[in-house]
């Protein structure tokens, strides 16, 4: 049988392209199990140092400190949705103002319209009737997908628990399976990869969360300083959705538009905007490459890609995900000789060095210049 590298290109490239097809196919068809397993290996591997800590130090068996590393991460989960509730409750409170706030703000945005449109307020009134009777004849519809949405995150949240335990409890014993899967000569580059990934994820996740602090705690302050209601919950939501690339905070700054909107009209929108512009520069510029580094070295077009895709797959799971595994997928194909085209191809560009000017002093106490 020919080896791969020896076929025809476009035979390599139609397998290759099959192979895709074949596992986003896969991918569709098992999210239920996949997603949780992959987002738990993530958990796993960020908790893996206070597994071994419980292990080694306080002699804790290794399935007592898995248990207690994941009832940590579920603490601390819980304190910081418990936290976003209570600011969500404040928000409940006021619902009677933010109402009748948002109907001023209707009927100036209605007599702007007849105003610059010629278009009269019972024609704008039919319209808006138009479109609530279509969207309540779409309401079971719209309710039962709801339903099955929170039946499908209790059963994603119930999967992850179970999976981040269970890796950590039989990490030693998947260690040892890709090790032994692979010829013995290729050991110690197996090795080698499942070591620099653990690093590179570790590294990403904690800079990841990080990032998500001093991200949330810049946006409170700023909108604290702004005078905008309800900054603490602004700048937790704004945190938080900074974790998605690219897309989180233009989700998180929509839905501060709407609320500035909503409670202190269109005066203090501009400004929201402009202090979301500084604090995505200054992550972006500043907290990114200091924070997180550059440990995962995805060029923006294919993380862009990622994202979307993951996106189509998996929904917000599948957005969260595609930038580590993505990360993965580079260190094995920068490791592998035939799969480095592809690291190359997922790698940002590499930038030249420039050649630094050494200076030495001589016996006759001369400056010399070296390249």
């Amino acid at each position: 049988m020919k080896n791969l590298s020896s076929q025809p290109f476009n035979t390599k490239l139609a397998m290759v392209l099959f192979s895709i097809i074949c596992v986003g196919y896969l991918a569709i068809l098992g999210q239920t199990l996949l997603a949780p397993l992959l987002t738990s290996f993530l958990l796993a591997v960020l908790l893996l140092p206070m597994a071994n800590f419980l292990e080694q130090k306080w002699r804790f068996k290794r399935s007592l400190a898995s248990i207690v590393s994941v009832i940590l991460m579920i603490a601390v989960i819980s304190s910081i949705l418990y936290f976003l509730a209570n600011q969500l409750t404040d928000l409940w409170q006021d619902w009677p103002l933010l109402k009748k706030q948002g109907e001023t703000s209707f009927h100036d945005l209605q007599h702007w319209i007849s105003s610059s449109f010629g278009v009269n307020a019972q024609k704008q009134i039919e319209y808006v009737k138009d479109g609530a009777s279509k969207a309540l004849s779409t309401s079971a519809t719209v309710l039962g997908a709801t339903l099955l949405t929170l039946s499908s995150t209790l059963l994603f949240l119930f999967f992850l628990l179970l999976f981040t335990f269970f890796l950590l409890n039989y990490r030693k014993v998947l260690f040892s399976f890709l090790t032994s899967v692979f010829e013995e000569e290729h050991t110690e580059k197996v090795s080698e990869i499942v070591r620099r990934i653990q690093y590179i994820i570790k590294k990403y996740i904690t800079g990841l969360f990080l990032q998500m602090v001093i991200v949330t705690l810049m946006m409170m302050l700023v909108l604290w300083a702004l005078g905008v209601k309800y900054s603490v919950l602004l700048g937790l939501i704004a945190g938080i959705f900074n974790i998605i690339p690219y897309i989180g905070i233009f989700s998180a700054l929509l839905i501060s538009v709407l609320i500035t909107f909503a409670t202190a009209g269109a005066a203090k929108v501009l400004l929201v905007v402009i202090a979301y512009a500084a604090v995505h520069a200054i992550d972006g510029n500043i907290l990114m490459p200091l924070v997180v580094g550059s440990k995962v070295k995805i060029n923006a077009l294919f993380a862009f890609i990622g994202i979307v895709v993951g996106e189509m797959v998996w929904g917000i799971s599948g957005m969260f995900l595609c930038i580590p595994y993505l990360a993965m997928l580079k260190i094995i194909f920068d490791r592998v000789d035939s799969l480095k085209p592809w690291g190359i191809l997922l790698g940002g560009e590499d930038k030249p060095h420039k050649k630094r000017k050494v200076y030495r002093i001589t016996k006759n106490i001369q400056l010399e210049e070296q390249e």
